[in-house]
């Protein structure tokens, strides 16, 4: 079987065409699940970086042909020689640029998007591999990245669910209010080994907010903890960030 892929393997033009469709189907399939979730990256995005990623190396394969065949005379005169390796090294540096603009910090200090840069960055290396001709690789490569895109997620779902650090974010209506809602989280056995606040400031109209990092020392739903402290009339929004 693998005998078989030895002409796509080639340089030629049925090999070309067949990594730029491969590169384009693989990327796109993965960024489906990406903009299903409405992410800022989606299908096309993943598929464009995929096959930007194989042409790159086609790119590098290209040039290391024609250096040893029609610009063989021209190179050895000048002495340039050809890496191969370059071009696919700039892939995966310049594609932190565009993984970076994916991930943001909102008010609530939480990180969005590392998953969608993160997929980028696989999707640009699988790109590589694609344009490379190592069709063994890919099939596994895209079989595990839609794994953890895919089924992952619901695993990731249960530990949280199931752990003991927890992280609640709370508005309530002054600052006096603070120590009250100190006082209920304590009284569930609970530890608070960390609390930002912010005073709400900068903007008139804004409550106080806070961030309370707690450790359960015994096991108890999470919803149990958000319940008693969302019973406080002081308390506007609550949640589990």
């Amino acid at each position: 079987m693998l005998e078989s892929l030895h002409f796509l393997r080639e340089l030629n033009f049925a090999s070309v065409l067949f990594r730029l469709i491969l590169a384009m189907f693989f990327g796109g399939m993965i960024g489906m699940e990406r903009g299903r979730k409405r992410r800022p990256a989606g299908f096309r995005t993943y598929m464009l970086v995929c096959l930007g990623a194989a042409l790159t190396m086609l790119l590098g394969q290209y040039n290391a042909t024609m250096m040893q065949t029609t610009w063989a005379e021209l190179a050895s005169t000048l002495g340039v020689r050809v890496d191969t390796s370059r071009y696919s090294a700039q892939v995966i540096n310049g594609i932190g640029f565009l993984g970076a603009g994916t991930i943001m910090v909102t008010r609530r200090q939480e990180v969005k998007g590392l998953t969608t840069a993160a997929g980028l960055w696989a999707s640009a290396c699988m790109g590589l591999a694609v344009g490379a001709g190592f069709y063994e690789c890919v099939i596994f490569a895209f079989a595990f990245i839609g794994l953890s895109m895919r089924f992952l997620p619901h695993v990731e779902s249960l530990l949280v669910e199931k752990a003991r650090n927890i992280n609640i974010y709370v508005e309530f209506a002054a600052l006096d209010d603070l120590g009250a809602i100190i006082a209920r989280i304590k009284a569930l056995n609970v530890h608070i080994y960390e609390v930002d606040i912010d005073r709400g400031e900068s903007d008139p109209n804004s409550h106080p907010k806070a961030i309370f990092s707690i450790h359960l020392n015994q096991k108890m739903a999470h919803t149990q903890v958000l319940s008693a402290i969302s019973e406080l009339e002081s308390v506007y929004i609550i949640e589990e960030i």
